[in-house]
């Protein structure tokens, strides 16, 4: 569970990135947090892990998220980030796996477990001793995600998580997605697989939110999502160019 109550967050004080930000994830579900850039998508994830703070009260799977509490809610939360190169610090994919498994107390061989599991959900097995600096951006970006797999947080959530894949990893990418159990909540421009894994969508514009609801609904609204600098998923986009030849879609 995730819940934000009345959260707001500013950079600098004459410029607001959040306003009073409410909203709640149940256990399992899956949210798609969407925006234009700067609506303040990566500002909410890192508030949910405490890695910034602002005003208002933000709890992990109950937990408040706190000075005090941060060792706790980070074994709870598993964080995609949107850049693979701040997340992928260790020599070798496997180090880097195995890091968190290993801090948390389980045994070398359930974290090798773990990691071993990751490996196969994503069809990895050939990256576990590669050197990070020698894989591809792609490859890194999957390394990224099976890392956070293996420390079997209750929370997932992701940024990004389809940047830099092409469409084969892609989709083993958004089928794993959809076989999680956790509750996620994935902050994407993708909105194709926002559309494939998250059954509600809660759209930003401005750090408000604009709209919150089932995933198909809003992302069929040409109109909400244009009116806040986006436009529609690629395969809805044919479906509406059928519909309306003259839509210029």
């Amino acid at each position: 569970m995730i819940e934000f109550q009345h959260v707001s967050f500013s950079y600098e004080k004459e410029r607001s990135v959040l306003e009073d930000l409410s909203f709640r994830i149940g256990p399992g579900e899956s949210v798609g947090l969407i925006g234009a850039n700067g609506a303040g998508k990566s500002t909410v994830m890192k508030l949910a892990l405490g890695l910034l703070s602002g005003e208002g009260r933000i709890l992990a799977d109950g937990i408040e998220v706190s000075r005090a509490n941060l060792a706790d809610v980070r074994r709870r939360i598993g964080f995609v980030l949107q850049n693979s190169d701040n997340q992928m610090f260790m020599p070798t994919v496997y180090e880097d796996m195995i890091f968190a498994p290993l801090n948390y107390g389980l045994s070398r061989e359930e974290a090798e477990q773990r990691v071993d599991k990751a490996l196969g959900q994503l069809g990895l097995q050939e990256l576990k001793y590669r050197h990070n600096h020698r894989i591809s951006g792609g490859e890194k970006r999957m390394a990224a995600i099976a890392t956070i797999l293996a420390m079997e947080p209750d929370v997932i959530l992701m940024d990004e998580p389809s940047s830099a894949l092409d469409p084969y990893n892609r989709r083993i990418v958004i089928n794993t997605i959809r076989g999680l159990k956790q509750t996620k909540l994935i902050a994407s421009h993708d909105l194709d697989m926002i559309l494939d894994t998250c059954e509600r969508v809660i759209l930003l514009d401005r750090g408000r939110i604009v709209a919150d609801g089932p995933a198909d609904e809003i992302l069929r609204d040409r109109e909400l999502l244009e009116a806040h600098r986006m436009e529609l998923p690629f395969c809805l986009a044919g479906e509406a160019e059928e519909k309306d030849p003259g839509s210029g879609l």
